[in-house]
């Protein structure tokens, strides 16, 4: 492994970290008992994972570029957009760093884990469930939450055509918005949580699920019952073909000229 790969792995093992530890953070603040946050509901779940997403890129970004998420880095591969011998290196930061991100998760709230009898909620610090299970509706779910994701990032990296038609197409400008370029994804999975992640938690990336998930298997956490394997597939599927369509479609529009 080269000195550069090396020093962006250390940044997707970081950002990853910081993501789980404020994502979950907040689900374990609004679901364990005893906590201040408890009980605080959807929308401070949502809002918090979003500006967690926030967090993870202005940590990583400037080492790594901030994907924190394997369907993130399998899209800008497609999109020829990154470099796919280096996937698996990211991949395996991300999950590691999520891995250690739900440590200090369960350290910093294992009273209240200790409190908590129920092992579902414990479970739902760690990794996401569906509220129904259905197959179709579940990766459905993952799938389309994903392909919103991904191909929002691929957008705000294409050029994008000022008004006009014609001769009148002038001047092209990219989305750059500097430290400050993790908020348009930031909202994204705000709005992603709001409207499509009622249905399964919204994982929309393997790592945010399965690093903590494996952690739950691992980790002697007290009564936290099943890890619930049977449903972990979905979220790994589901979000790496989500990002699959979303490259095919930014190729699709980028081949036409439309971006």
């Amino acid at each position: 492994m080269d000195a550069s790969l090396f020093h962006q792995c250390i940044g997707e093992f970081l950002g990853t970290m910081v993501l789980i530890l404020l994502g979950n953070g907040v689900v374990a603040g609004v679901n364990l008992k005893k906590t201040f946050a408890n009980g605080g509901g959807w929308i401070v779940i949502t809002i918090a994972w979003g500006l967690a997403v926030f967090m993870g890129v202005l940590v990583a970004g400037p080492i790594s570029g901030a994907h924190l998420n394997p369907a993130v880095t399998i899209g800008l591969a497609v999109a020829g957009k990154f470099a796919w011998s280096w996937v698996p290196f990211f991949i395996i930061s991300q999950i590691i760093g999520a891995m250690v991100g739900q440590l200090l998760v369960v350290a910093m709230y294992y009273p209240h884990y200790v409190a908590e009898t129920e092992a579902g909620l414990k479970l739902a610090t760690c990794c996401t469930s569906p509220a129904i299970p259905n197959l179709f509706s579940n990766m459905a779910s993952e799938i389309i939450g994903t392909v919103i994701l991904v191909l929002g990032v691929l957008m705000m990296h294409s050029v994008v055509i000022s008004a006009g038609g014609g001769d009148n197409i002038v001047a092209a400008y990219k989305v750059d918005m500097g430290a400050l370029g993790g908020i348009p994804v930031a909202l994204i999975v705000v709005v992603i949580g709001m409207s499509l992640g009622g249905t399964t938690g919204y994982a929309i990336n393997p790592a945010r699920d399965f690093g903590p998930r494996l952690f739950h298997a691992i980790f002697p956490i007290p009564g936290k019952g099943s890890s619930n394997w049977g449903y972990a597939w979905i979220p790994i599927a589901g979000p790496i073909i989500g990002a699959c369509i979303a490259a095919g479609l930014y190729i699709l529009l980028h081949h036409s000229g439309i971006c």
